[in-house]
């Protein structure tokens, strides 16, 4: 039988990623309370790292232990796969020896080639393209904090990245309506625009998007790979930072998202990233909890 992959949300159905979403906050009760858990005893997560990562590494690693069973980390050094074998062999062959794998790399036929020629299930924890895993993290935060998101407003501020793209995934799958805000030039993807249309609008003005909004979700202007872009981008971006002004138009109990590392004073100011009621540390804390989730899901 073909090993389940987590390559991006729509891997899982509807019904399967809200099974995943509160039984990541029943494992985070059981971690709180002490209990402990171990249904991946003995098994092995591999770890492939060829963008630098902390929250990612950490909340795996830290999962894998929790559960009882162990990860190793490799870097693009540490491994054939920055030394010209072929992806289609480092699967074969790495999959014959743990239990999944996991990789955070830049473009996501890389990680599309590995699973197809992988026995165990493969996690994407980031490519150019998708970061699913944040998504588990980003619902999980919300539910716990406001219940179920149907039918909620959803604005994404910034750039049409990878995040964003994962953004329309779970709007199909949750059932919100999501407003994209951007500069004109960094909309997402529009083919999968066009796919999920029913459930994206795409606005140019970021005063325009957040009104009413249950939901503010944004990331740094210039993303890992596009540091030479960085000062153009801040003067492209530079009326699409979430600050207290912004945050004024959404509903008065409207959330903010950020998967970090922020920027402060960039894409975010201070006051609304350290604001009392902020969610961002426990969005931050529920990669931990929700990747556990989604490693049960796929292993057990």
């Amino acid at each position: 039988m073909s090993p389940r992959h987590f390559l991006t949300l729509m891997d899982l159905s509807s019904d399967e990623l809200k099974q995943v979403l509160t039984r990541a906050s029943e494992l985070k009760k059981m971690h709180r309370e002490g209990t402990q858990y171990q249904p991946l005893k003995n098994r092995v997560l591999a770890m492939i790292f060829e963008k630098s990562s902390t929250r990612t590494r950490v909340s795996f690693e830290a999962g894998m232990a929790q559960f009882g069973g162990h990860a190793i980390f490799l870097s693009s050094r540490d491994s054939q796969l920055g030394r010209g074998e072929p992806i289609e062999d480092s699967a074969r062959v790495i999959s014959s020896m743990v239990d999944a794998v996991m990789i955070r790399t830049f473009e996501h036929s890389k990680i599309a080639a590995f699973a197809a020629n992988s026995s165990v299930p493969v996690i994407n924890a980031l490519t150019d393209d998708f970061h699913p895993c944040q998504l588990l993290a980003d619902m999980q935060t919300y539910q716990e904090h406001r219940g179920s998101i149907e039918g909620k407003k959803v604005v994404w501020v910034g750039d049409g990245n990878n995040m964003c793209h994962s953004y329309i995934n779970a709007a199909e799958l949750l059932n919100f309506n999501l407003v994209i805000a951007c500069p004109v030039g960094y909309e997402p993807n529009q083919q999968l625009v066009d796919k999920y249309a029913h459930r994206v609008a795409v606005l140019n003005n970021a005063q325009d998007a957040v009104k009413n909004a249950d939901l503010v979700v944004t990331d740094v202007f210039a993303s890992m790979g596009q540091e030479d872009e960085q000062e153009k981008r801040l003067q492209d971006f530079h009326s699409f930072q979430v600050n207290k002004a912004l945050m004024s138009l959404a509903n008065q109990d409207a959330l903010f998202m950020h998967c970090l590392p922020a920027h402060r004073g960039e894409e975010v100011t201070t006051d609304v990233i350290d604001h009392p009621d902020s969610v961002v540390w426990d969005e931050a804390e529920n990669r931990l909890h929700a990747q556990k989730a989604l490693l049960e899901f796929l292993l057990c």
